[in-house]
């Protein structure tokens, strides 16, 4: 097992091919905080995509997306927002991890294109648990948690479909679920770090 990771390691060195991570979860599963501490211990490793949402107009996200310039996108709550190729292409320039943190939209719309990525779902340990932990953080009116909650039960049952993710983190236990992410990562994790040298 040991030697047939380092061989793939090597063969991926020689394309020096670093897979982008398409983490996805419904708020509230865990998500920012494993990723929080992914970035702590392995800070120069990974780096974040930034969504055009914040820096675009509409008409200019619309042109993009009919130009081919995103490697997704999506509406949420009347919000057009996507990942463009250009923002994944400067994380990888520094051979580092490009991190894209998106929903199930945006997770259908990559996995139709040829990237080679790997797909990770944090999930709630259960649909009660998810809701009790969007009502203790109070920043939700009762019509945005309602909202909330309904596109939760949707990513929820979108993580069971076959064949969608690498990997699948029930996390109801943060020491665990960070192990299981890290584990899937190690691989990229140790390609990267030979890049960097």
């Amino acid at each position: 097992m040991f030697m047939r990771q380092i061989s793939s390691i090597i063969r991926r060195q020689a394309m020096a091919e670093l897979r982008p991570v398409v983490i996805s979860g419904p708020s509230g599963a865990g998500k920012s905080t494993l990723l929080k501490i992914l970035f702590k211990e392995y800070a120069t490793i990974f780096g974040f995509s930034v969504s055009h949402y914040h820096f675009v107009s509409r008409e200019e996200m619309l042109r993009g997306i009919a130009a081919g310039e995103f490697v997704e996108s999506a509406e949420f709550s009347g919000h057009l927002y996507g990942t463009s190729k250009a923002a994944v292409q400067t994380v990888l320039s520094k051979n580092q991890i490009c991190i894209l943190d998106i929903d199930m939209q945006g997770v259908r719309n990559i996995k139709k294109t040829d990237w080679s990525a790997i797909y990770i779902s944090i999930q709630p340990p259960s649909y009660k648990v998810l809701e009790a932990r969007l009502k203790a953080r109070q920043t939700e009116t009762e019509e945005g948690l309602r909202r909330r909650l309904l596109a939760a039960k949707l990513d929820m049952e979108f993580s069971r479909q076959p064949g969608i993710f690498n990997l699948v983190i029930v996390n109801d236990n943060l020491e665990d679920a960070y192990s299981q992410l890290k584990s899937i990562l190690l691989e990229e994790i140790e390609m990267a770090k030979s890049l960097q040298k």
